[in-house]
């Protein structure tokens, strides 16, 4: 499996709940050729509920659940965890605008 964590080690202490999707345009080629894409969404706890409104109402994204660290899922070909940045940083994710 490739797993991609674009979380700083500082920022996986903090950010340690995750929204996974199963990813219906990147599933079955490229780097997930033969199995599922999974797209990951870290956060803190108390974003937790925009970020799953927000995965939830993304079209490309199937079977969204709920899990957290350590997370290496079985029969998953590729996995992405990308970092919802806080309302309080110069970027903040769209989720919680």
């Amino acid at each position: 499996m490739i797993r991609k964590d674009d979380r700083t080690e500082e920022q996986k202490k903090t950010h340690t709940c995750l929204v996974v999707g199963t990813d219906s345009f990147l599933s079955g080629w490229g780097e997930a050729r033969g199995g599922a894409s999974y797209a990951a969404w870290a956060c803190k706890p108390k974003n937790f509920q925009s970020v799953w409104r927000w995965v939830k109402n993304r079209s490309d994204m199937k079977r969204v659940r709920q899990t957290q660290d350590p997370y290496y899922p079985s029969g998953c070909a590729h996995l992405h965890i990308y970092v919802v940045n806080d309302e309080n940083t110069e970027y903040p994710h769209p989720a919680i605008r």
